[in-house]
């Protein structure tokens, strides 16, 4: 007879070693895009990151990048080897998972299993558990630093620890269990709160085995039991206790006059002191449901303590120190999240409401000399009644969004989106597009891993001829729909034969995805994929795929009975499904000798000059940079600056002291001129022509009333810009003597810059960069990524020169007749000599949609070097970086895209015709399967479709002038094929 126990045990222990052996050959060897670099960093020097943080995160992974031994380039690794490590005990959690459901669902009157039993156990956990361990989605997260590896494994052991707690029988060690998950969810706070979600779900266990007599009421009741607990836990101790302290501190030191840190002292002693006493209470007076409550919120509260690191060291002022949350008001609005405002929910506006009032709100406070001032207030926006709805999912008011909004509901501009529309864009986009895609990716197929990728179905696959660029596209993986028929198998197994676990597993599906979905509220756009949300509804799927095993099982058996192999055969019957997973995901999950992520903050850093200043546009611009100079200690004279959030007073402050090897920016405006609720927006008013840019600061810096804005008391406070244009003189002797101009462009220097404000307003950040500007007085270099070049208030693109893939502000004047100025010499000696392409021209390695924008961002420097050495008659280093350009970064590796498109003249004026046509050859080929396979399915025009289409027309009048004029002609008849006639390809764009 089997050893059930020891078995199970093995058996789980081999899928954690399959997992983690996977993960660690896939594993990213560096800091990846996005927020990978900016948790690594902090998490390396235990810094700040943005809210609401990830404390307990930030303590465990510090513990991996001690396995570097103090090797700053193996930090990252080690790290991402933590991600692995906990992901694979994801997998040994969900094994032991589905075996503890299947239990119960074979074993009705029995505890031990029989041999069959065993078999069809262990075949169930192993199924279900390779196929997550495969998924696209899960996967994707176990192999590099960011929190989602982590949450899934506190998810993973909360499930297991219920389903654990179920089984045992002494109600003394139910109570001890009970505890521990308790412990384990207040651990969870300080990493993520998709735990939380799973309560509601999990309070039908307890009601399901405490109450013998099951109905539909009581089952809702435990179910809205668990919500409360969910409630509680998200509304009132994460953010209601540091809330109620911070008015207790509030009241004690404005009111009473107490020193700071009085009001939080009388709540602690207050508050714990209550707790013990209740504790001791419940214990004497032997009320042991209650005394196991307690406890449980006591382990709760000692799992949440983690959080006590991020307000202990923003008080150590690291260099990442996101919020400053250093004090217990700016604690709260770091752990509320209130930086990325509001998302209405349950009742809110349509998009096209217009504003009829606006509503003052609570205070909001700040730490003053001797008591917390008032810095602002919260406004409440009241919308036009009649447009407003209940469940409001089109309600985003930004302009692109309202754009979107028209585009994906059919309206016109002027026309206003009815209750219908409303419920169709939540089952369209936000239940389809952003959740029942993503799900279908992991359990059917995906298209490929271009921006808004469809999935692939046995529907699709067997009635689209999908067009090379598609099916040579690594993210293209086709599983046939089987991991998606095997889940519905168990499902419906479950459902028949154990309904109870049925509804429990059918719960934490829908939790922790079709409410989330409801709860998060999407706008009708986000910055990259969202996938990685779900995984948890994702795993629940792979319990039934599990499951599936048991039902073929029971298929086998009714065919023969007494079959003792029948789990066996079941497992070998649907073990194919994971393997198929595994071999088409391998080579897109695979990012082992990937780089570039890294490469390219450190070419961005190699092009500016000693003790600079970079400013950037947002997180992908920045977290790599933070990566390169905190862990790997590369460039760290250059302050990074990060734009949208120069527009916060903490930002401001932090920049105004020296870090690492970078000194201190100076700034005429004091802390009172920029602090919350002060300058927050400046008006452009008119009133004048022009107004020194100097003497502005000076006004404003002793809040005259010359730039006050007239009207109602309440705009008193409001100071403007009076005028659009804003001089700043310059100091030509002082500027002659630093030699900052290179001699290319000394007939180019001007003795003012002339800054045009481009809206109607100007944010608290550009009026900090203005000051920046004017103090800085060009002792130091400041430099713009192509991002913050764009987006900053006013334009400075006639007075910077490109240095590589920076553009450093200089007192020159761009001629009309150029499109930008090249600093030749030195952009040329960076990219030949100081840049990295670590691993881009290896075709095996796999790059990702964030590769590519960068890539294209790289060769589209590259282009512009060329072009300027062109102008100046220097063809052979010219040539050069083109060669480079094609040999570091080659179209066998990563596609060739439109800035490779724009580098063909240039590599006809210089003689690489073969190059030229190569590229011609390449990007038609794909553009005119793009375009017929858009045509064919009826798809909307999207960018990579509209740069295919201006790609066939651009490339026909070049081949012609280099005389090839048979390709040109060749090119134009598929044009002309495609669209017909210039309103056929008009009607395509308006798709």
């Amino acid at each position: 007879m089997l050893n059930y126990a020891r078995v199970n045990n093995l058996a789980g222990w081999t899928t954690f070693f399959i997992a983690f052996i996977t993960y660690l050959l896939t594993i990213e060897e560096t800091a990846s895009f996005w927020d990978p670099g900016e948790f690594i960093a902090v998490a390396y020097k235990l810094q700040v990151p943005h809210p609401p943080g990830a404390p307990f995160f930030l303590l465990i992974y510090r513990m991996f990048s001690f396995l570097a031994l103090g090797d700053g380039l193996e930090i990252a690794y080690w790290m991402n080897v933590g991600s692995a490590l906990l992901s694979a005990f994801t997998i040994l959690f969900l094994f032991w998972t589905i075996t503890l459901l299947g239990r119960k669902l074979l074993l009705k009157n029995t505890d031990t299993p029989d041999q069959e039993q065993v078999y069809t156990l262990i075949g169930a956990g192993f199924i279900g558990a390779l196929a997550y361990t495969f998924s696209d989605s899960f996967w994707f997260s176990a192999v590099e630093a960011e929190v989602y590896a982590m949450s899934s494994f506190f998810t993973a052991i909360v499930i297991w620890a219920f389903l654990k707690w179920d089984v045992i029988k002494d109600p003394r060690d139910e109570n001890k269990y009970m505890i521990f998950i308790a412990y384990l969810v207040g651990l969870s706070i300080g990493v993520h709160l998709l735990n939380l979600v799973t309560l509601p779900a999990l309070a039908l266990v307890v009601y399901f085995k405490k109450y013998k007599n099951h109905n539909l009421k009581g089952g809702i009741i435990a179910f809205l039991l668990g919500g409360v607990a969910l409630i509680l836990i998200n509304n009132f101790i994460i953010p209601g206790l540091p809330s109620i302290a911070g008015s207790l501190e509030i009241f004690f030191v404005n009111n009473l006059g107490l020193p700071f840190g009085s009001g939080i002292i009388f709540f602690s002693i207050a508050f714990l002191g209550g707790l013990v006493f209740a504790v001791i209470y419940s214990y004497r007076k032997e009320k042991v449901i209650l005394n196991t409550i307690l406890l449980c919120f006591s382990f709760i509260l000692i799992g949440y303590s983690s959080y006590a690191l991020i307000v202990i060291r923003a008080n150590a002022e690291p260099v990442i120190n996101e919020n400053d949350p250093k004090d217990i008001i700016s604690f709260v609005s770091y752990l509320k999240r209130e930086q990325y405002g509001y998302r209405p929910l349950v009742h809110g506006q349509y998009f096209t409401a217009d504003i009829v009032d606006q509503v003052e709100g609570d205070p909001v406070y700040a730490k003053g000399k001797e008591k917390y001032e008032i810095v602002d207030y919260q406004l409440k926006n009241i919308y036009d009644s009649e447009k407003t709805t209940l469940l409001p999912r089109i309600y985003s008011t930004q302009e692109r969004h309202k754009q979107i909004y028209r585009t994906k509901l059919g309206l016109r501009e002027g026309q206003d989106p009815t209750f219908f529309d409303n419920i169709y864009f939540m089952f369209d986009h936000q239940l389809g597009h952003m959740y029942w895609r993503y799900f279908m990716w992991n359990f059917s197929g995906r298209e490929s891993d271009l921006s808004n990728a469809a999935y692939l179905s046995i529907w699709n696959t067997v009635t689209t001829d999908f067009p090379d660029y598609i099916k040579e596209n690594k993210g293209h993986n086709n599983y046939l729909m089987l991991p998606l028929i095997l889940g519905l198998i168990g499902m419906f197994f479950q459902a028949k034969h154990d309904p109870e676990s049925f509804w429990l597993t059918l719960s934490l599906f829908l939790m922790m995805g079709v409410v989330l979905v409801l709860y998060l509220n999407s706008p009708p756009v986000e910055p990259r994929e969202r996938d990685y949300i779900y995984v948890g509804s994702f795993y629940t799927f792979a319990i039934w795929i599990g499951f599936s095993v048991m039902a073929i099982s029971s298929q086998l058996r009714k065919m023969k009975k007494g079959l003792v192999m029948a789990g066996v055969y079941a497992a070998l019957i649907t073990l194919p499904v994971p393997l198929l997973m595994a071999a088409e995901n391998w080579n897109d999950h695979n990012r082992s000798d990937r780089y570039f992520s890294v490469d390219s903050a450190r070419n961005f850093l190699a092009s500016c000059a000693p003790n600079a200043i970079l400013f950037t546009g947002g997180d992908n611009d920045t977290f790599p940079l933070w990566y390169v100079q905190e862990v790997e200690g590369f460039r760290t004279d250059v302050r990074v600056i990060v734009l949208s959030y120069f527009d916060t007073d903490w930002y401001v402050k932090q920049m105004a002291r020296p870090v690492n090897e970078s000194a201190a920016l100076d700034f005429s405006l004091d802390f009172d001129n920029y602090k919350k609720g002060t300058n927050d927006v400046l008006y452009v008013t008119e009133r004048i022509e022009s107004l020194p840019l100097v003497d502005y600061l000076k006004l404003l810096k002793e809040d005259s009333d010359l730039l006050k804005l007239s009207g109602n008391r309440s705009s008193s406070n409001i100071n403007t810009v009076p005028s659009r244009i804003l001089t700043l003189p310059i100091n030509t002797e002082n500027v002659d003597k630093s030699g900052i101009v290179p001699e290319q462009f000394e007939d180019l220097k001007i003795p003012s810059i002339n800054i045009r404000i481009k809206g109607n307003y100007v944010t608290k950040g550009n009026l900090m960069l203005l000051d920046l500007i004017a103090t800085n007085n060009w002792e130091r270099p400041i430099y713009f990524n192509n991002t913050s070049l764009a987006t900053i208030g006013f334009d400075m693109s006639n007075h910077v020169v490109m240095e590589g893939l920076t553009y450093r502000l200089l007192p020159i004047q761009k001629p009309d007749n150029q499109d930008e100025l090249i600093n030749t010499d030195l952009a040329y000696t960076n990219v030949t000599e100081n840049f990295a392409f670590r691993g881009m021209d290896n075709p095996d390695n796999y790059f990702d949609d964030e590769y590519r924008r960068f890539t294209s961002n790289h060769r589209s420097a590259l282009n512009s070097i060329a072009i300027a050495l062109l102008e100046e008659e220097d063809k052979e280093r010219a040539a050069d970086i083109m060669r480079l350009s094609l040999e570091r970064l080659p179209g066998k590796a990563i596609p060739y895209d439109l800035a490779s498109g724009q580098a063909v003249p240039i590599l006809f004026e210089l003689g690489m015709n073969d190059e030229a046509l190569d590229i011609i050859d390449q990007m038609s080929k794909k553009s005119i399967e793009m375009l017929d396979f858009y045509q064919e399915t009826g798809r909307a025009m999207d960018r990579e479709a509209q740069i295919s289409m201006e790609m066939l027309r651009y490339f026909g009048p070049v081949l012609t002038e280099q005389g090839y004029e048979e390709k040109a002609n060749q090119i134009q008849q598929e044009f002309t094929r495609i669209f017909g006639t210039s309103a056929g390809s008009q009607r395509l764009q308006r798709r």
